[in-house]
């Protein structure tokens, strides 16, 4: 009897020390990122180059020795006034710094030695039921390759001990969202001496500039999002609803790039939607079905670590271009052509929105959709906005909209369609930023200028009204500056009618 129970006593060990959740050992820790086999490792020497950076350009900028920076981290939240949590997503200037996934942290650079600190929550014993292991402060070292890890209830005292000369933490306002920073606070700040001024023009210079760690990071995230815009390619025909190319593109890459969100609401646009430019929202929730003859327009790109894509297609539902699409759709590739041609280090970045504009202008008078003036007579006039009402593109990064689009740049320009360019800044190596010309055909734009007398005279009505309700054409890549020119990141995709057609008649 006592063998079996000494037996059955066994058993029921083995099997509770299964499934109670055990700490791996420190040496068993990864030091880098990845969601699974087959996607992308980054390593923590990404975050720790991304701290330098920014330590050194603090010393460039003659910020006083012993400066600590201090950042916090994104808080989990709840939905409303429930108890449902929201699917974190960390705060991108703490990612950019530290690369922790999880939420409710701190962490802290000495500028001098660019020596890191992560401050971690104490959680209660009951987390390892409901969330899983209690990770210890070895295991998050090691994680994020940092130097030292203590618990946020310590920030004082481990402060304190430094003895910094100041505390230098984030404040400022993005210039995209008009939304002010939430600086950092915690018990006992007031004990110390703040600097609010310095930091943050200073680390949103930094993420403009991508490392060669971070571009890798991007080719990723835009290689997978391609992929995805043409599994969707393969399944949208006339008959689909328009959120079906959305489930498609979120499950794609999801299941094949370990990519478990979106950069942005997905646009997936047919017919007259594509006209409407940020499509896809609550109240028009890619809802539609797909008819035959529609040209559909899908903006979609997937983020990985943080690094999103944003990536736009456009193609007929059907699989044939008419000739009028095809018009739209080739004076749309040629200008994203001409402003890649374009692109390098030196030039300014509204020039090349003018000459996105300037040959859309120019294909128009050539089919007789605008008449009686020159090109810079109509340009003069603005009639490029009314076709392409929104700026050429933006940075991305760790943001759709990244950051540093008006740091030490020129002024907005207030004009029609420029007016809402994202930066005007001088392009310069390193830089990531979207190509992406319009040409659309918006009832409000389209009646705003008929009825203005200095646009209407250049507008050829019985030419233009022909394409009222079609939508609009939008081709947007993700272009990196180079030393000499510019690299394509989304560069696997159908992109000329030719390959287009030939791409979906396969199908």
């Amino acid at each position: 009897m006592l063998p079996l129970l000494l037996t059955l006593a066994s058993y029921i060990a083995s099997v509770v020390t299964r499934r109670i959740p055990r700490m791996p050992n420190t040496e068993d820790v990864p030091d880098y990122y990845q969601m699974g086999p087959g996607t992308l490792k980054i390593p923590n020497t990404l975050y720790k180059e991304n701290r330098k950076r920014v330590c050194e350009a603090l010393v460039a900028h003659n910020t006083p020795r012993g400066s600590v920076m201090l950042f916090q981290g994104g808080a989990q939240l709840q939905q409303y006034d429930t108890d449902r949590d929201i699917e974190f997503q960390q705060e991108s200037y703490f990612m950019w710094l530290f690369g922790v996934m999880e939420s409710d942290f701190y962490g802290a650079v000495d500028v001098d030695t660019c020596q890191s600190i992560l401050f971690m929550p104490r959680l209660p014993s009951s987390y390892a039921v409901w969330m899983g292991q209690l990770k210890t402060r070895e295991y998050f070292k090691k994680r994020y390759g940092v130097d030292n890890v203590h618990y946020t209830d310590e920030i004082a005292t481990i402060l304190g001990q430094l003895r910094p000369s100041a505390l230098l933490i984030m404040s400022g306002v993005n210039s995209d969202s008009k939304s002010e920073f939430t600086a950092p606070s915690f018990e006992g700040m007031d004990s110390f001496k703040i600097d609010t001024t310095t930091l943050y023009n200073v680390i949103a210079e930094c993420r403009v500039i991508k490392s060669d760690a971070e571009m890798e990071v991007m080719r990723y995230s835009s290689q997978m999002s391609c992929e995805a815009h043409k599994e969707v390619m393969k399944i949208m025909r006339p008959g689909r609803m328009e959120y079906e190319g959305e489930a498609t593109f979120k499950h794609y890459t999801y299941m094949k790039g370990g990519m478990r969100f979106t950069g942005y609401t997905c646009i997936c646009a047919s017919g007259e939607n594509a006209a409407v430019l940020h499509y896809g929202h609550a109240g028009e929730p890619n809802d539609k079905r797909v008819n035959d003859g529609d040209m559909l327009l899908f903006d979609m790109g997937a983020e990985y670590a943080g690094y999103t894509a944003d990536i736009t297609v456009s193609f007929p539902a059907n699989g044939r271009f008419t000739d009028s699409q095809k018009f739209v759709y080739n004076t749309c590739l040629k200008a994203n052509k001409a402003v890649q041609r374009a692109m390098r280090p030196g030039v300014s970045w509204p020039d090349m929105h003018r000459l996105a504009e300037r040959v859309i202008v120019e294909e128009f008078l050539k089919q007789g959709l605008l008449v009686n003036g020159s090109v810079d007579q109509l340009l003069d006039a603005h009639l490029g906005a009314i076709f392409m009402p929104h700026g050429l593109g933006h940075f991305i990064g760790l943001d759709v909209h990244d950051v540093g689009g008006y740091v030490n740049a020129p002024k907005r320009i207030d004009e029609p369609g420029i007016r809402y360019l994202r930066t005007t800044r001088t392009l310069k190596k390193g830089m990531v930023i979207t190509v992406e010309p319009g040409v659309y055909f918006g009832d409000a734009l389209l009646d705003n200028a008929y009825a203005d007398p200095e646009q209407s005279k250049y507008m050829n009505k019985t030419m233009i009204e022909p394409y009222r309700g079609t939508g609009g054409v939008r081709i947007e890549d993700v272009v990196a500056v180079t030393e000499d020119g510019s690299e394509l990141l989304s560069h696997d995709l159908p992109r000329t009618v030719e390959e287009i057609e030939a791409f979906m008649g396969r199908q």
